[in-house]
């Protein structure tokens, strides 16, 4: 629908509310009220946070002491493969020699 800028149709419009309508049965808040209930949920949102970035320090931690194990046995592994392949080179039991006595 267009209308041109000078009519007298463009505006509020009244709305007549019935007394058994939700809207007019909705309480009043007060200022107070809605300022009570704005700090009680930017106090929430504060907590939630806490826990928020309690829980990230919480895994941040985790995963370090994971990656220390990790890097741990990780060296421990080469050690071993290391020193197996010495062994087996060294060793005068291998799958050739054995093979080659029967």
């Amino acid at each position: 629908m267009i209308v041109p800028r000078d009519s007298s149709a463009v505006g509020p419009v009244e709305m007549q509310i019935g007394p058994d309508d939700v809207r007019a049965m909705s309480p009043r808040r007060t200022s107070e009220d809605i300022e009570s209930l704005g700090k009680e949920a930017r106090e929430e949102l504060q907590r939630h946070a806490q826990a928020l970035q309690e829980s990230l320090v919480t895994l941040f931690n985790r995963i370090e002491a994971v990656k220390e194990e990790h890097d741990k046995l990780d060296s421990h592994n080469k050690f071993l493969q290391k020193y197996i392949g010495d062994l087996m080179s060294t060793s005068k039991f291998t799958p050739s020699s054995s093979r080659a006595k029967k």
